[in-house]
């Protein structure tokens, strides 16, 4: 751990909580219906969409209602999206001539891209034409953050309302959080990141001629194109210079822009947020760790204007940011101290480190460690899943880090909206359990918290570790699971859960060694992100519904104040608890067992 690294992660924090209150003031006037600015450029749009469209703006749905045209929306972009792939070899803008898209990968990848998840067993620049990448992908980049976003802020008004029926308009709400938040904070980061060097065009490839030739192995084949077989049956070769490489290149800039915003992950390049036309420079990365995390952490205060006391906003965000911190610098810490493994086999010595520099496996050496280390940790908190190193080549505790933090729920700042409301579920279990030890009746905000919410939240805490668990424990005992393992022993252990917890927690980011392009992953990982974002979105709908129906009491001696440092310090504890409980034993399989092994003399 060096200063310099220390400080890059010091400069993370102080723009990214500089930013919460405009942002998240902004964002709490477009929920409100109040001038905002925005309003001029995109009410005349917003207007029109509600005309076309024959939406009532001012008609209300209570939760049911709510949950409906939810559920409605997304099985229309999931089926739209799935066709699209299915017949993208007939249709415009596929510069490559791209043919369909497999069954089995298409389902995962629609199921992937409207639950907000973005899961890519494929690889983009090689599979999917640009009509596809833009008009199948991003915009569901869009409108599956903007549904997060909006059940955040049903939550938010059940909270707020007085014995009310309704929690507001589905419609409106998507339609707001597109036209008013994503899209123009979108619009302002593609432009810098085209101004950085990303790639932003509607070319299919770029031939470029190489500083050095390459000598490599190439096939020979015969006059119908069939490779030559030698007498022991392998393909014959020769050796061949090549001089030119081909560079894939398209749309890129605007989905990273949104990808990054909306907490989707999904990137154009099967590299990532490591390819250089997609991250081309420090500043681009430190500007997209900024933009996964910035509306997520905004929202907080969002939450705190809309509730009428921005201290409990900032309650929670000091929550969210207290467990942040700490996990990015165990992640910083872990890959400093490099593998010590490679000192003992003599390849590398010096002082203070098994590694000069740190653990550089699969890491882009214009980042280095330090950014690596805070990419990967934030881009699981936040649910991105985007990455700018491979988690594969994490020190055991490195790896660690990604997978404990999608595992605490996806709540520490989480995805925009889901992570939210994610954590007021975890809110409102604190002071039930705070409740429990006073022997009185548990409030939150004002509102009581009775059976009927609990069961909710209790419904909301065991869906995900039910899916995760159960998934894995299916694939290491199947050889239809087994099969796709490249490493054997812990870490294949590790690949297998890491998977399995990324889509259960709609995060998206992959540990890497293993083939996840097989019918059986595609299949029960589009089983699990559907399962894991939308029977917690119906639960969080329906406990908006119980808790507008309730009247708000005034605190009494009793009401435990959920805006001080003691009910943040509870916050942290059941998070942790309720992750530690659940995962720690598939972890001590896993990562913690690679570690005990590799420190083993």
């Amino acid at each position: 751990m060096t200063v310099n690294g220390l400080a890059q992660i010091g400069l993370f924090f102080f723009v990214l909580v500089a930013l919460v209150k405009p942002l998240g003031w902004y964002m709490a006037r477009v929920y409100t219906g109040q001038a905002c600015g925005m309003d001029r450029v995109m009410g005349p749009f917003e207007r029109l969409i509600y005309r076309v469209c024959g939406v009532r703006a001012t008609e209300e749905m209570d939760w049911k209602t709510y949950a409906v045209a939810m559920l409605l929306f997304n099985v229309t972009g999931l089926v739209a999206l799935y066709a699209l792939q299915r017949l993208q070899g007939y249709l415009p803008l596929n510069p490559a001539g791209f043919g369909a898209v497999a069954p089995d990968l298409a389902f995962n990848t629609a199921s992937s891209f409207i639950t907000n998840t973005n899961w890519q067993a494929y690889a983009g620049e090689s599979t999917l034409s640009s009509l596809t990448q833009m008009l199948g992908l991003t915009v569901q980049n869009f409108v599956s953050a903007a549904t997060g976003m909006a059940i955040l802020v049903a939550l938010i008004r059940g909270l707020t309302a007085q014995t009310a029926a309704t929690i507001g308009n589905f419609w409106v709400d998507l339609t707001r959080s597109t036209l008013y938040i994503l899209l123009p904070l979108s619009a302002v980061l593609a432009l810098l990141l085209v101004s950085q060097g990303t790639v932003q065009t509607f070319g299919s490839s770029h031939h470029t001629t190489l500083l050095q030739s390459v000598t490599y192995e190439k096939p020979i084949v015969d006059a119908a194109g069939q490779p030559v077989l030698d007498e022991k049956g392998a393909a014959r070769t020769e050796s061949t210079a090549g001089t030119e490489q081909t560079l894939a290149v398209g749309p890129v800039a605007s989905q990273v822009a949104i990808k990054h915003l909306g907490t989707n992950g999904g990137g154009f390049f099967n590299a990532n947020a490591a390819h250089p036309y997609e991250n081309p420079t420090p500043l681009t990365d430190f500007m997209l760790i900024l933009a996964e995390t910035v509306i997520a952490a905004a929202l907080t205060y969002t939450f705190g204007t809309m509730v009428g006391d921005t201290r409990q906003g900032w309650a929670i965000l000091a929550a969210m940011l207290s467990v942040l911190a700490l996990f990015v610098l165990v992640a910083y810490w872990a890959e400093s101290a490099g593998n010590p493994r490679l000192a003992m086999l003599g390849v590398e010595q010096t002082a203070g480190s098994a590694q000069s520099g740190g653990n550089m496996e699969g890491k882009e050496v214009r980042f280095g460690v330090a950014r690596s280390a805070l990419f990967a940790t934030v881009t699981t908190a936040t649910s991105t899943g985007a990455v700018n190193a491979m988690h594969d080549s994490f020190t055991p505790l490195g790896g660690l880090v990604p997978l404990f933090m999608m595992q605490f729920g996806e709540v520490i700042l989480g995805g925009v909206g889901s992570g939210l409301y994610g954590m007021l579920v975890f809110a409102i279990i604190a002071v039930f359990i705070a409740g429990l030890m006073v022997g009185r009746t548990p409030e939150y905000l004002g509102k009581k918290i009775e059976t009927y919410e609990m069961k909710m939240a209790s419904l909301l805490i065991l869906i995900m570790p039910i899916i995760v668990l159960g998934f894995t424990a299916v694939a290491v005992v199947t050889e239809s699971g087994t099969s796709s393992i490249l490493n054997p022993g812990a870490h294949g252990f590790s690949e297998i859960l890491y998977a399995y917890t990324s889509q259960g927690n709609n995060n998206g980011s992959a540990f890497g060694g293993l083939n996840a392009n097989t019918p059986f992953y595609n299949l029960t990982g589009a089983l699990a992100m559907l399962v894991s974002r939308f029977l917690l979105a119906i639960p969080t709908l329906a406990l908006a519904g119980s808790l507008a129906r309730k009247t708000i009491v005034p605190a009494g001696p009793g009401t435990l104040p959920t805006h001080r440092p003691l009910f943040v310090g509870l916050l942290v504890g059941v998070v942790i608890m309720f992750g530690a409980l659940t995962f720690v034993p598939a972890l001590a399989l896993g990562p913690v067992a690679e570690h005990l092994l590799m420190v083993a003399r």
